[in-house]
This record gives C-alpha cells, structure tokens and sequence, in this order.
C-alpha cells in the first residue's frame, strides 16, 4: 500500500490548511449560532468563501460540481477542514449531508439528482437522513424499523416519528427509511415543506457543530409520489451500508482534524505554563500524556488511510469502516480528554477552545453506531470467518 500523496493533493490539503486558518476559524465566535449549530445565515456565508476558493464540495462528482475526490484525497483535505468546527459546514462536507451527497450520486436517478442533489453540491439546501426512532423503533438496531409506508394509488403513504435527525430544522429535502408492507426497507426522497412533515421539537445534545440541530419528526399521511422513492423498493438497508460505510471513515477524518487542533493548543500551552520550577512539558507525566496524544493521533490516520486505499480500490470495506469508526473514535476521544488535562481550568472553561471540541466529540462514539454494535458487528463476522475455514 502506496500512502504516500501526489503534489495535487498536497497543493490542496495545504489550500485548505490555509483557507481555515485565514477564513475559518476566525469566524468561530461569530454570534450568529446557537447550542442547536450554525444559523442559515452563516452557513450561507461560509459556505460563499468555500466557493470564491473552490474548496466547495470536494467529495462531489465532477458532473454534480464537485472536485471528485478520492477516498485517500478526501482523507488529507478533510482532516484539514476539520481542524476547526465550522469547516465541515464551509466545505459543505459536514453530516449528514455529505453521506447523503454520497448516497444520492449511487442511487438516485439522473431526475431526482437534477431536482436535490445538484443543488446541494452547490451549498444552496440541505438535507436530512431519517431513520433512527424512539423506542421501540429502529436505533443501533436498523431491523426494529418501525416507520411504514403503504401504497395507494401511484403514491406512498408514510407515518411514523423520528429522532435525533440531524441537520432537520431547516433542511429543504430529507431522506425517509420506512417499512413496507412485507416487511422490507425502503428509502423515499420528499421536500420537507410537504403537508404531512412536522417538526416537533430539536432536542438538546452536547455537540453544538451542526447547522439545525438534532430534530424530532412526525410523518403522519406523508404522501410521496411513486416517482420519488430512492433507488429500488425493497432495499433500503442495502442502500444504508452504501451510505454508511464510507460516512463512518468521513466522520473519522473531520474529527481527526478536532483532535489535532486540541493537542496542538494544549502543547502550545504546556510548553508556556511554568509549575514546580520548570514548563508543564518537562514533567514525566504530562510528556507522557504528550506522547500518547501522538500514538493515538497517527494510529487514526493509519486506520482512515487504510480503509480509504482499499475504498479507492473499490473493497465495500464494511468491516474495516467498522474497526476504524470504533479505533479512531476512541483515539481521538482520548487525545481531546488528555488536552483538556492538560491544559487544566482552561479545559473546562470557554477560554479555550478544547471546552467546545470536548463536548462536540463525545457523541461521536455514538454517531453512526456505537463502539459495542461495531464491536459485536466485527466479533460476528470473525467468529464466521473461523468457522469457514475449520470446515
């Protein structure tokens, strides 16, 4: 395995590299955001200067308007964009609308990617993914789906309520997984200004990172046209993997970037910060704290680069997206909780900004399955595995 990057995707890594620092990070106190994520209006603006760059949706299809990135390539640029909590917005790579760009450029037709996809590969909408349910609705259990959607006439009838549906407040088209009536997944496509949507609340979370929160919705009546469901009936949890899979490595790269940003502030910080005679860094047990930030930092980016080679290669990767997701979520969890350590009250203080990072990133050991589903996942298919080859 060849990691090493060509000069076009070093030029670009170091373009984004810059354009966060210069343009990014210093809109991270802009007022215009609440606990529930950026407002429209400044993700409108960030969104603009990714443009004026030409950083804007750099994993899109250069059909769609994107730059049609590789795996390996989205992996340099994304940890750069990650660096900051807005850049993931800026870039227009933020979740959950870039498994979404990904999963419509797979399945949907070339109509429905005129009419939704197209325009959200140019920064104008927004989109939301719909599956997880209150109990006893589907969750890190898929199969619970509880959702239905009946046909009648040359439409389908959908209802059901969904949560924690990010980016749900404000997206202009969502994706809907519902059951049929013999028991399959189905995805539909809708605009979510359709009679029939409502939002019924967005629940408070710890993160603050994503521009409309996470949404409570109910589907009562739901008429969607025949013409609007996603790929073919039947094979929703087919299509999930296609869009999961790659989203668990994206969201390792983003974070990755996170992670970075916290050790390198707390390593500023304890070179600086002088106890018992001498800087912070000289004493054994914060250089050690050091030193495993590093470990954990440069193991990440060999599970995402791995994964990413043999998704370039055209693998499905379910299994290594799984041990990546659980690998790096950990790893970059650990590396912001030793930052903030480290860097002691102003850890758990607004003053800097690994507070912020610390309380965005805990739900990633949650997000897109947590680590004991991806582990029971993996132990499965290990214990399969042996089984094939003693027989």
């Amino acid at each position: 395995m060849d990691f090493s990057l060509s000069p076009e995707i070093i030029a670009l890594r170091d373009k984004t590299r810059e354009f966060i620092a210069d343009q990014i990070i210093p809109l991270e106190n802009d007022e215009r955001k609440s606990h529930h994520g950026p407002s429209e209006e400044l993700r409108r603006e960030l969104v603009g200067r990714a443009r004026a760059v030409g950083l804007l949706t750099p994993h899109a299809s250069k059909e769609m308007g994107g730059l049609g990135l590789s795996h390996i390539a989205k992996a340099a640029v994304f940890e750069e964009a990650g660096y900051s909590w807005l850049g993931p917005t800026a870039l227009n790579i933020h979740a959950p609308d870039e498994g979404n760009i990904h999963l419509m450029e797979e399945v949907a037709t070339v109509e429905q990617k005129e009419r939704w996809l197209r325009p959200q590969v140019a920064g104008e909408t927004r989109s939301c993914f719909a599956m997880t349910e209150p109990s006893p609705g589907a969750g890190a259990d898929p199969s619970m789906l509880a959702t239905t959607a009946v046909r009648d006439g040359d439409d389908y009838l959908i209802n059901g309520v969904k949560w924690f549906i990010t980016g749900a407040d404000g997206a202009d088209y969502i994706i809907i997984m519902a059951r049929m009536e013999d028991g399959s997944a189905t995805m539909f496509l809708s605009d979510m200004d359709r009679p029939g949507i409502t939002l019924e609340r967005n629940m408070d979370a710890m993160d603050a990172c994503f521009t409309g929160g996470h949404g409570v919705l109910r589907f009562e009546n739901l008429r969607v046209p025949a013409s609007d469901v996603l790929g073919e009936i039947g094979k929703g949890f087919r299509y999930a993997q296609v869009r999961l899979a790659p989203a668990r490595l994206t969201h390792c790269m983003r974070w990755l970037g996170q992670a970075r940003r916290a050790h390198d502030i707390a390593l500023n910080y304890v070179s600086r910060r002088h106890a018992f005679g001498k800087p912070l860094a000289e004493h054994e047990g914060v250089g050690f704290m050091l030193a495993d930030n590093d470990i954990d930092l440069q193991t990440s980016r060999l599970h995402i680069w791995h994964t990413a080679w043999l998704l370039d290669q055209g693998e499905k990767c379910n299994y290594e997206s799984s041990r990546a997701k659980v690998a790096c979520s950990e790893a970059e969890w650990r590396v912001v909780d030793r930052c903030v350590q480290m860097l002691g009250g102003q850890g758990v203080t607004a003053e800097s900004p690994v507070m912020r990072i610390f309380t965005d990133m805990r739900a990633f050991r949650v997000y897109d399955g947590p680590s004991e589903v991806h582990r029971w996942s993996m132990a499965r298919k290990l214990v399969h595995a042996a089984g094939k080859t003693s027989s």
